[in-house]
């Protein structure tokens, strides 16, 4: 029986706060970039989500309270997450390449990026 360690020995970007991941030696390139961009495509699905939250016309039904909109303010910041980190939007993808190649590192996507890269070639090749 092979018993899979509890954390990998390796750092995830993911795992860092973007302050500590420029400096940090032991992540590569690549994949600060990919974390970086994955980053910058939730603050931007953010301003995106907190709009489309904004109730256009004031009425009673809508909450006006403190509490309601920390609530709606917890929601957008989770699902803006939750989007980027799936790679659904695309935009931090196809930033991460962009920069990559302008700043010559090697291609390397998080997980659930390659995954679906792979799937779309295959979809192409079909």
């Amino acid at each position: 029986m092979n018993i899979l360690p509890l954390h990998s020995p390796g750092i995830e970007a993911s795992n860092i706060s973007l302050d500590r991941l420029a400096a940090n030696k032991q992540v590569p390139e690549a994949e600060k970039i990919a974390e970086v961009s994955r980053a910058f495509e939730a603050v931007l699905l953010r301003q995106i989500l907190s709009e489309s939250q904004r109730p256009v016309f004031k009425s009673q039904y809508t909450g006006n309270s403190s509490a309601d909109d920390i609530y709606r303010d917890m929601i957008v910041n989770q699902m803006a997450e939750d989007i980027s980190k799936s790679g659904s939007f695309g935009v931090g993808k196809n930033l991460a390449r962009e920069l990559q190649q302008q700043l010559g590192a090697k291609h390397v996507a998080p997980e659930h990026l390659n995954a679906r890269t792979a799937h779309l070639k295959n979809l192409n090749h079909e």
